[in-house]
């Protein structure tokens, strides 16, 4: 009966490569700006719901009225008539008709999303600029001036400079 014989050091290399690797992804998930960046990629998660919310359910109702009643979830153009004939009232009874629609209404929502959450997040990285910088140091007291002939740093209240020794008036 055949036997196959596996040479323990290959095994024991193998075992040891797997484990580097593990420890290797280990150290590379726990780092700092690999968590940051899940916790961010979660929250700016959330905050797109919210954000479509306000478009879609706060924003757009009243800018459609100021344009004469305008649904913007309906704004849609047909590219190609469905099973049964336009014209079609809404988009959602083009669509179940099989046409094919070009959605404007929802690309103008996208947008105005977009430049919202683009708003709040200049506004977050400013507020986060403007944390992170140095303060403003206060206003240093001058109490040396330049020599006029060798440019040197002396005492404001020098008569005569030490280096050049010339009189200072």
């Amino acid at each position: 009966m055949p036997h196959c014989f596996v040479r323990s050091d290959t095994v024991v290399k193998e075992k040891k490569m797997i484990k580097d690797m593990c420890n290797e992804f280990k150290k590379f998930v726990m780092r700092g700006n690999v968590i940051d960046m899940a916790v961010g990629i979660i929250i700016g998660g959330a905050f797109t719901k919210i954000v479509n919310s306000m478009v879609a359910d706060i924003m757009m109702p009243p800018l459609g009225l100021l344009l004469g009643k305008v649904d913007f979830s309906n704004w849609f153009i047909v590219i190609k008539k469905g099973t049964t004939a336009g014209p079609y009232a809404t988009m959602a009874e083009a669509q179940s008709a099989g046409a094919t629609t070009m959605n404007l209404g929802l690309f103008l929502n996208a947008i105005i999303s977009f430049l919202i959450v683009a708003f709040c997040i200049f506004l977050l990285i400013k507020a986060i600029n403007k944390l992170n910088s140095p303060k403003e140091q206060a206003a240093i007291q001058v109490t040396t001036k330049k020599c006029p002939y060798c440019c040197s740093d002396i005492a404001l209240e020098a008569t005569r400079c030490p280096h050049c020794t010339s009189e200072i008036k």
